[in-house]
């Protein structure tokens, strides 16, 4: 017997890490068809003739796509199998950016709809898979995957210009080009379709999401906002600091700047988790950052290497704190991935108003400073919110009947720290 179970564990090793990896590729997928964009928002605009405003819904319509699709995914991935539906999903995003790659005002808006779709089931299922797979460290690898999606994006809002200006198709190619890295995630993901999920960890819809939990809505409503801020940044930075006189490929390498300072604090994010007792003052500390950043770039725009670096640091914290809280403030797989959906749905609900909102304020404003105070509002908003929803659980709403759902993974400590209800 013991001969037969040491045999199993290079196997079984090597099934987890190569689980790992897929993991790690569908998270790199998640944001360089997003934050691509706002770079090349001049060339788009000029080209197909968009007024601000309309160029904003390139930015909101996923986070729509999120809000809608969110609260679905938990009771798809139970009938289906988050496997299975995290393969559909890779597939819809591979196609999204196919039509995306058309340079035309129906292919880019029609593409942008399904890469939003396929990006929002990635995002619910992530954290679940996660916390299920690998309960005694979710906060090391939500931060892990926090960092690859945020170093991928940073390299496509980096190199969108360039590619631009020397690829035939000019933006459209820039935006398409991403197609490559899907078909990478489909082929390293397309063995685990076929693998049976282990006993009692297969994240089903035993668990309603908790609308009724007061803790919950705190998660949802830091979800949104540190969303609403990013997204803000990724879809108009560049057009703020142009407007100091930056050229537009410098404005595209400050956001890719944004972007690498967030994934370096990303890094650090994990020992700051473990050391903490909770979670609160780090994401009202944060939080507070990136107010310091939103205010330096009203009051001293021309500083805005300053502000981007210091908008980085908060936003990439922010970011790995609000992943985190769905493992950590759920009681079990099934829990973070009820959480997940409900925080992800209306929290990208309230982020998608962000980008269409600031340019609104924009062109009627003719000036940056009205954007810029509501993001100095919702940065404090979110400071306030960090204090409760850096603690506690959330007890879940029991959906019927939960079946093996009952057998939950024990509450994750700081850092995610629990037992594991596998046999290891």
């Amino acid at each position: 017997m013991s001969s037969a179970l040491d045999a199993r564990q290079p196997t079984r090793r090597s099934g987890q890490a190569l689980l790992l990896w897929g993991l790690l590729m569908i998270a790199a997928n998640l944001r360089p068809s997003l934050t691509g964009v706002g770079p090349l928002l001049d060339q788009v605009q000029a080209d197909l003739g968009l007024s601000a405003a309309v160029a904003g819904l390139l930015n909101t319509l996923p986070l729509l796509a999120f809000a809608v699709i969110s609260p679905l995914v938990p009771r798809l991935a139970a009938r289906r199998g988050p496997e299975r539906v995290l393969a559909g999903a890779l597939g819809v995003l591979t196609v999204g950016i196919a039509i995306r790659w058309i340079p035309t005002v129906a292919g880019l808006f029609s593409g942008t709809v399904l890469i939003g779709a396929g990006i929002a089931v990635g995002n619910v299922l992530l954290p679940s898979l996660i916390k299920r797979d690998f309960p005694t460290k979710v906060g090391l690898l939500t931060s892990a995957y926090a960092t690859v999606m945020g170093g991928v994006a940073a390299v496509a809002s980096g190199v969108a210009v360039p590619i631009s200006e020397v690829a035939p198709g000019g933006w459209s190619t820039a935006l398409g080009c991403w197609i490559v890295l899907a078909l990478v995630a489909i082929v390293l993901w397309s063995p685990q379709p076929r693998t049976p999920p282990p006993v009692a960890a297969a994240v089903r819809g035993g668990h309603r999401l908790p609308w009724k939990s007061a803790l919950a809505w705190a998660v949802t409503a830091f979800m949104g906002l540190q969303s609403l801020g990013f997204y803000v940044v990724v879809t108009w930075l560049p057009g703020v600091v142009q407007d100091t006189g930056i050229s537009p490929a410098s404005a595209g390498w400050l956001l890719f700047l944004f972007q690498v300072v967030a994934v370096l604090t990303s890094l650090a994010a994990p020992a700051l988790l473990r050391r903490a007792r909770d979670q609160r003052g780090l994401a009202t500390v944060n939080s507070l950052i990136m107010l310091a950043g939103y205010i330096g770039l009203l009051l001293a725009p021309e500083w805005a290497v300053v502000w981007t670096i210091v908008l980085g640091f908060g936003g990439g914290a922010c970011l790995v704190l609000a992943l985190a809280f769905l493992g950590l403030r759920a009681q079990d797989a099934a829990g973070a991935g009820a959480l997940s959906a409900m925080a992800q749905s209306v929290g990208y609900l309230l982020a998608a108003v962000g980008p269409v909102l600031f340019g609104l304020l924009h062109s009627v404003s003719s000036g940056w400073h009205a954007p810029l105070i509501l993001m100095c509002v919702a940065a404090f908003g979110q400071a306030v919110i960090g204090m409760v929803a850096g603690k506690g659980t959330v007890r879940p709403e029991r959906g019927s009947p939960t079946g093996p759902t009952r057998l939950a993974v024990p509450p994750a400590g700081v850092g995610g720290h629990t037992q594991s209800t596998r046999r290891r």
